[in-house]
This record gives C-alpha cells, structure tokens and sequence, in this order.
C-alpha cells in the first residue's frame, strides 16, 4: 500500500486522482488550507490524514506542518491545487502576481523540499499537475503562465539533482479540464462555459495514475493532455 500526500483535492483533478487512488486502498494524506477545509477532507476520504497548511503563504508551510504530525514514509507527492486569475500585463497588481506564484510555484517548492527526505528513503515520486500554459502564454494569461512555466523549471531541475537518489519526477500539462477553476476562467473571458467540451477530470486522473504505477525501469517526464473533442 502506498501513501500519497496530495495538495488540491477538494475538486478537479485533485480529488479524482485522490477518489481513484482512496479507492484501490492506498494511504491518502491531503493537505487543506484550513481547520474545516481539512474536516471536510477527512469525512470524503474516510481513512485519510490531513495536513494544514495554506499555499498562499508559503513563508509559513515549514512553521504550521512542524506542529502536526509528518508522515514517516511518504510514496508520491502530487501537486495538484492551483489558482488562476486573468488580466493583462499592464493592469495585474503584485498581489494578483504574488498570489498566484505563491501557489502555484513557490508553496510545491517548499512542499517538495520538506518532503524531500522522506521521498528519497522510498525512492519516490514527485508529480506536478502544470498546464498547458505552462508550455505557452497567451495574452491575459502572463501571471499564471509565469507560474506554470517556473513549475516547470522546479520540476526539469528536482528530476536532474534527485535522479540518483531513484526519486522520479513526472509534470502533466491538461488542456482545459472541466472543474470549478475552468468556470472560472471562462467567467473571467466573459464566455458561457460548457463543462462537456473539455476534458473531464477523472481522464487527467487516469493519466497521473499510469505515471505513478509504471513500473520502475522506466519514467514518464512530461505527459500532455489534450482535449480530445
């Protein structure tokens, strides 16, 4: 049985890689941003640890998980949470930037350094759920694609310094995917959003899941994952 501490799995992508693998009986550790967020967590994942810790302060992840209980053995560590806020160039504050590489760049960095120790005695695995903005940016999307093309620096970085500890590193970049922040972004481009044209979560799972299991001569580095309507 594995364990696996997942960041994001209240929704998405998030929770249907936590459902699948909560499902076949692997351990689950989830990490929520707050009291009740993690209460929420605990009762849809019967059996499942919960750590909190809020990826929005990342300056403060080290202080809150040091006065909770760490896992001794840890198999993989997914990130999946991530926020999104639109805006050109020329009107972005440095809140809206600050909040958005906070969560998505800077809190999986101090994440995997913290974590770091227990992955390599198990010689585990490290997935980070990026986007397809993290291989392309288009205009409104600078903050975010900002975000998504440092994780994917994290990401080509961790794989070359920990390879020889056996520690793998995978990144998945989804197209869109249907979830709360898809209805969102389309909120923000002012579009009618149709959860049905894109990419439903439990695919992007299946995806993440083959990563994880393939067996360990071989590692999947990057995987993309289009719309396929």
């Amino acid at each position: 049985m594995a364990t696996h501490l997942i960041t994001g799995a209240g929704s998405g992508i998030g929770e249907a890689v936590a459902r699948r693998l909560h499902a076949r009986g692997d351990e689950l550790i989830l990490v929520a941003r707050d009291a009740g967020r993690a209460k929420e967590l605990a009762t849809r994942f019967p059996g499942a640890g919960t750590l909190v810790a809020d990826l929005a302060e990342p300056d403060r992840i080290s202080w809150a998980l040091g006065h909770q209980t760490m896992p001794d053995r840890l198999d993989s560590l997914l990130h999946v949470a991530g926020v999104v806020d639109l805006g050109e160039v020329g009107e972005l504050t440095t809140k809206t930037w600050h909040h958005q590489l906070d969560v998505n760049l800077v809190a999986p960095a101090e994440l995997t350094r913290l974590f770091l120790p227990q992955l390599r005695v198990s010689q585990g695995h490290v997935v980070f759920v990026n986007s397809g903005a993290g291989l392309a940016a288009h205009a409104q999307w600078g903050a975010y694609a900002a975000s998504k093309h440092g994780l994917k620096a994290l990401a080509d970085s961790l794989r070359h310094e920990e390879h020889a500890a056996g520690v793998r590193v995978t990144t998945v970049y989804p197209g869109r995917t249907a979830s709360p922040m898809q209805a969102k972004v389309h909120a923000q481009e002012g579009k009618e959003y149709d959860a049905a044209r894109w990419i439903d979560p439990e695919s992007v799972a299946t995806a993440l899941v083959m990563a994880l299991d393939l067996p360990r001569d071989a590692e999947v580095n990057d995987l993309t994952v289009r719309p396929g309507r």
